[in-house]
Formats: C-alpha cells, structure tokens, sequence
C-alpha cells in the first residue's frame, strides 16, 4: 500500500519504495504537445515493437482521430484539437485589434484557427492507485519507476481499470484481461529508450532522467511564455499533486480538459488507509461492546 506520509515531505523514491534495493535513476517522458505535428509515427512505433493488435480503423468524425482515447489495444494516442487562438490573459480580442499595449504578439493572431495536437499515455504515476488494487501481483513498479502489467498473471478482475484517475488502462474484450504502456520495458532493461521517443521525429516525445526533463521543460514553458504564448504550463510534473508526479509528463498550451485530461488528478486508492483503520476502530469497538454484553449477561444469571 501507498505511503501518503510521503506526499508531506520529500520526493519518494518509488523504485526504492517498491523494494529495488539499488535502482537506477528513475526515467521518464516529457511530451512537448508545442511541436508535435500529428504524425502518429509513436502510435506505429508502439504497436510495431510491443506487438498490440490492431483497434479497427473507423472514422470517428474526430479529424484524424480515429482511436479517440488510450486502451487496451491504444498505448499511445495523438489528439487532434482545434480551436481558436486564445487572447493573452486579460486581454480581449478587442483591445489586440484597437491597439492597446501589450506583450510580444503571439505566432497566430487571436481568432485564428490552430492545432493542438498532443500525444497522449500512460502517466507512470508515483502513487499508482492500478497497482495498489491488484489482487495477483499482475502489476509491478519496475527498477525504473515505471508501472507494467504482466499479462501471463492477469486474472481480468478488472479492478485496476476504475482505479485509475486519468482512464488509462483497459481490458481487451476477447479475454478481460488489462493493458496499457509499459515504456517498452523490455527495451530500457537493454539501455534503450522506448519506441514512441525513438521514432518521434520532433522530439516531442522526450525521454530520459525524470529530474533533468523536469529541468528541460521548466525551461521550455519560460520560452514559450516570452514568445507570447502565455498559456504554456507543465502538467503532471509536480511531485506534491494528488498523484505524487507523473513519470509522463506534459507541457500544455491550454486548459488539461482540452485535451482530455483531469484538471487535478488524485489518485482514487489515497483513503484506503484511513478507511482501513476506522473499521479497524469500529471492529475492535463492536467485538469490545459483544463481549462486554457477554460479561454483564453471565454476571446477572450467576445465584451467587
């Protein structure tokens, strides 16, 4: 179970916590949806090497959004969002068209039309709340600080899927069992990176130490927002949320529900302990009370 102590103070060490006894440094994504180009060579590239099956090609009337979400059978999902460029905050359309002073002009004009496209997957959370309801054993946290399932062990029960806060992992429909991204374990355990970051072009997928990426991206937002894109903020990178930090990251140029994301996940396991101990309490309260009643009840029966 979850060590929520941790939350209050420094960064846990989930590798360690998970009993690795000397991990290596614990690796990550960040995924920087401002250059992403809406290739979907991650989406190939993951299903090339971890050999998932195809999901059907429908058209979903989403763009060229034909998955529409993770699953079972979906480990990568690139978004494809259009919208109208915002106005700088506090700021309204107006005031830009009469002239009012301002900050740097924005790349696109506010009114225009613009793309967010952002390539979506599984957060790898610190506090894995999947990982904590699974009764087999099937989920593990790797020495990297990666979550993965290990489908021989999956008994399909299902429980880890309304467990996860961002709606990630999924049962395939043929047999119940769970899947999701498992950042290509088998390849990091070669000291190679994950098939997604390999073939990205852009490199909007970026892989690597989490703490150096946390850096990179800290960097990147400060970019943006000095090029007029003052919307530009990290999601999921904060080791204090309510997931304890994601190990897959995201620099965001709107609101996370834009993309489909919770605006402040926390994960959904952070009670049990509480809840566990108070029936404890309630337990040990109700037995105490029964056998108080067995006392008094052979006290009044005794002649004596």
């Amino acid at each position: 179970m979850t060590d929520w102590h941790l939350l209050s103070g420094s960064e846990p060490d989930p590798a360690r916590d998970a009993g690795h006894p000397d991990p290596p440094e614990r690796v990550g994504f960040f995924t920087d949806t401002s250059v992403c180009i809406g290739c979907k060579a991650c989406e190939v590239a993951c299903k090339e090497w971890n050999a998932i099956p195809e999901d059907g090609m429908p058209l979903s009337g989403m763009s060229y959004d034909n998955t529409q979400g993770l699953g079972a059978s979906t480990w990568r999902h690139v978004a494809f969002i259009e919208q109208k460029v915002p106005a700088p905050e506090g700021r309204t359309e107006l005031s830009l068209i009469e002239g009012a002073p301002a900050a740097p002009e924005p790349p696109q004009a506010p009114g225009d039309m613009r793309w967010l496209m952002s390539s979506d997957v599984c957060k790898h959370c610190t506090h894995a709340a999947c990982l904590d309801v699974c009764p087999t054993g099937s989920l593990f946290r790797t020495e990297f600080g990666t979550v993965v399932v290990q489908e021989d062990i999956c008994n399909g029960c299902g429980y880890c899927v309304p467990a996860c806060p961002y709606g990630v992992i999924e049962q395939r429909p043929h047999d119940g069992r769970a899947f999701k991204c498992t950042m290509c374990y088998d390849r990091l355990g070669a000291g190679q990176e994950p098939a997604c970051a390999k073939a990205c072009p852009t490199q909007s997928i970026q892989f690597g130490p989490l703490d150096e990426l946390r850096e990179r991206a800290a960097l990147r937002v400060d970019q943006l927002q000095e090029q007029g894109m003052e919307r530009a903020h990290l999601y999921g990178h904060d080791p204090q949320d309510g997931v304890g930090g994601d190990g897959a990251f995201f620099l965001l140029l709107d609101k996370p529900e834009v993309y489909g994301l919770p605006p402040d996940p926390v994960v959904t396991t952070r009670d049990l302990p509480a809840m566990w101990r108070h029936a404890g309490t309630a337990a040990l309260s109700l037995a105490g009370g029964i056998a108080l009643a067995f006392a008094l009840a052979g006290r009044t029966k005794d002649p004596r």
